[in-house]
Order: C-alpha cells, then structure tokens, then sequence
C-alpha cells in the first residue's frame, strides 16, 4: 500500500520522477507547515507571488464577502469590486485614462496583450529577448526566450528575441556604463533589420527574476525612447516583479530620469510609462487566479470603435477581482512598497557583507525584496554549472534549509531571494544567517 505522502503525490506530470515535497496543509504570514508538524520560512514567496504571505485576514475577508455577495458575473455585465480594482490599478500604473483587460493568469495576460498590438497597428512581429519569462501557454512560450520551450514545438510565428541586458555576463562583451546601453540599442537594431513597418511591439520584463536578468536603470527609458521613434508599442511584463516586489508599485517606476524632457504635465515618471502592462501574482498576491492587462490611453482610445475580438468566460472573476482589491488595498495602508524599498535596501546591504566572506558568490543583483544571487567556481566567473543546469551543490542547499525550516528557491547557478512583502525583519535576519552558514558548502563545491 502507498504511504501517506505517496497517495498525495499530484496526478500531473512534473517531469522529473522525483517528486518528493511534503504536503503544506496551513500557513500565517511568512511562514507555512506541512502534514509531518515542520514549518518553514517562506523566503520565495512560494513562486514568487505570496507578497502577503500566508492566510492575510483582510484578503481572506473580502473572498468571504464576496462569495456571500455575488460568486459570479459574465464580463459581459458590469460588476462593482472589477471596476474599483480597475481603478486603483490604472491609477498606481501612472497611465491616466488607460483600461485594463482581466485575464485568468500571467500567460493569458500576455497572449493577450500581443493580440491587442497586432490588432491595433496592423503589424505581426514582436520583439522579446532570450533569457526571459512570459508563460507557458503556446503562444506565451513562444515569446519566451527560456529554455523550458526548447523542447516544445514552434508557437505562432512572428516573434524576435533579442540578447538580454545581462551586465555580469554581458553578450556584447562590454562593461557598463561605458557600454552606453548597447543592449537597449541593439532592440533598435532589431527593429530595422525586421522592418519598422513589420514591428507591432516590445515586449520584456523590466525586472526579471528566476532567470536572473536585471538590466540596468538607463535600459528602461531608453526603449521608450526606441519605440517612441519607431511607433512601437512597449509592453511591460510585470507578473513577476508588479506590485512592490521590487521597491516601486512596477518595476518600471524604478528607472533613471527619461533621457528626454517630460511633455508639460507629466508627473515623475510617467513619461517612460509603457503603452501596455501584464499583470498577475501579487495582483491578487496569489490568493485567487487573476491576471491582467493595462492599457493607455491611446490604447484604450483604439479600442473604442474597434471591437476588441477576445474574451475569456472568467475574466474579470468576482472572487478573483476581490482578493486583487483588497489585496492592493493592503499595500497601501500597511505601507508596503515603501516598506520593500527599505527592507530590500538592508537585505541587499547584508548580501553584499555576506559575498565578500564566500567566493562561489559571483555576483548578487535585484532592487527591493527581489535578489538574485549567481554562483561560480572559485577564482573567476565561471558558472558551477552551464545554465540552465541546476549545480546538485545548490540542489544540496534547499534540502538543508528545509531541515533548518527555510524554504530557498534555486534555478540554474542562481538562488532566488523574494521573501514575502510583509516578512519580520528579525525573520529575514534569521533566514540570511542559515543562508550564510549554508554558502559553506557551495563555497567547498565551488574549489
């Protein structure tokens, strides 16, 4: 007879045969526990998306409330808790008289949104970069510059992936900011060898995570500038990194001044505002499925006398739209993007303390409660394993911390710190500790 945790083990494929994680069966605030009495501290926000932590009282309240209220509404009729979470999103977005379009996750936000651009300017191709994220629907892979497609069959046609701005590994072989921004560049580059005319949007992540790219501060801006020129649209891939992971309420919000003068009116930043945002995680802080796209103004304008020709049964999911409200309603009164900006500062200040004791640590990059650690062999940059390839040193790393209730994410040569928004700093001290003394072993690995 299968044990206990056999018969829990879920029915999908996970592709690995290796499946072997316990059974998580409750959780409060950055920490959780499974069905054999152990707890961890939740220093991932589980995939990235928990920024409330576990069991929030105010989210589960207004689920609770809604389901008394109304379960569901078709998008086809109005519904109150969907217009006020669209009105609080377009307004910490900085895109006055921009809409927003309700989706069912990160994937569909962005499968979405290109479907939008390609209608909107009659052109086909969009530009992304290697190295990043967009899901893994079809389509989504396919604009996806990750390994996990590289086993899937050609999506839709019309995608061109660029080199990443990755300044620690930098595919130009310069050395920022003497590169000048070369990578932002290279998207115009791009954009002429396919033919502006042919060219409907850029899609990138201001802010990626699991695969490790931060570009710098300048990069943003300048692709505004790019697309501007050309009249492409710039969209924001902010599923990962929206809603105060990185500091600011978008990824995006944290960039340099515009390297052109703001039009009269304008207020911080908006400028370099993009024409579109996909939302989804901290949206609803993982409590409910919920993704989004936020359009602009002269987006949303298109589409007052074009029909807008999609549409999914749940967008705009009552329940869903709910958790998002009051989970954006959470941000502001405990005050947690400013929070993440400040915790994030001294998070980032005691890796830096921690790397100079540890030579497998190459490099460490991120902005607020978001940070990427890389990992190299002793004496140089050599990666302790080509990516996407998990090094077992780091595989090894997870399992000890489990055994000393933390829970880290690693992928590739990379660990991955996003620790809930609302995270006790004494909590975050105390997982940095069991982290340092853990970097031993990679340090051995390392040579």
């Amino acid at each position: 007879m299968a044990s206990r945790r056999e018969s829990l083990r879920p029915a999908h494929l996970d592709g690995t045969g290796q499946w072997n994680s316990p059974t998580v069966t409750g959780g409060s605030g950055a920490w959780f526990w499974d069905d054999q009495g152990s707890r961890y501290l939740d220093l991932s926000a589980m995939a990235e998306c928990s920024h409330l932590g576990h069991q929030h009282p105010a989210v589960i309240a207004a689920i609770k409330r809604q389901a008394d209220e109304m379960m569901f509404v078709t998008s086809g009729w109005g519904n109150r808790t969907r217009a006020l979470l669209a009105k609080k999103i377009v307004e910490h977005a900085q895109m006055p008289g921009g809409k927003v379009f309700f989706a069912l996750g990160g994937a569909e936000a962005n499968e979405n949104a290109i479907k939008m651009a390609r209608w909107m300017t009659g052109r086909q191709k969009v530009i992304t970069r290697h190295r990043s994220y967009h899901g893994a629907t079809a389509g989504a892979m396919e604009l996806s510059g990750d390994n996990r497609g590289w086993n899937y069959p050609p999506g839709p046609p019309g995608v061109v992936h660029a080199l990443p701005p990755y300044c620690y590994r930098c595919p130009f072989g310069l050395t920022y900011p003497g590169c000048g921004i070369r990578c932002a560049d290279h998207i115009a580059e791009l954009i002429e060898w396919e033919g502006p005319r042919t060219v409907a949007a850029v899609l990138v992540e201001p802010a990626a995570g699991t695969n490790g790219i931060t570009a710098p501060s300048e990069y943003w801006p300048r692709l505004r500038e790019i697309c501007d020129h050309y009249g492409v649209l710039l969209i924001a891939d902010e599923v990962m990194s929206g809603f105060g992971r990185t500091g600011e309420w978008f990824a995006w919000q944290g960039s340099s001044p515009l390297l052109r003068p703001k039009e009269a009116g304008e207020g911080p930043g908006v400028g370099a505002a993009p024409d579109m945002m996909t939302l989804a995680k901290g949206l609803t802080a993982a409590y409910m499925p919920l993704g989004a796209v936020v359009v602009n103004k002269k987006v949303a304008d298109y589409f007052e006398d074009h029909v807008l020709e999609t549409g999914l049964t749940y967008s705009g999911h009552p329940m869903s739209c709910a958790a998002g409200l009051a989970a954006l309603e959470t941000y502001e009164r405990e005050g947690l993007i400013q929070r993440s900006k400040e915790l994030g500062a001294w998070m980032h200040g005691q890796l830096r303390e921690m790397a100079e004791d540890h030579p497998s640590v190459g490099d460490i990059r991120g902005q607020g409660l978001f940070a990427q650690i890389e990992f190299v062999k002793a004496g140089g940059k050599e990666p302790l394993a080509k990516w996407p390839q998990t090094p077992p040193v780091l595989r090894q790393l997870v399992a000890e911390g489990r055994k000393r209730e933390m829970s880290f994410a690693v992928r590739g040569n990379l660990l991955i710190l996003c620790p809930p928004l609302i995270i006790e700093q004494a909590d975050l001290a105390m997982g940095l500790h069991v982290l340092d003394e853990l970097l031993g072993m990679v340090d051995e690995a390392a040579g």
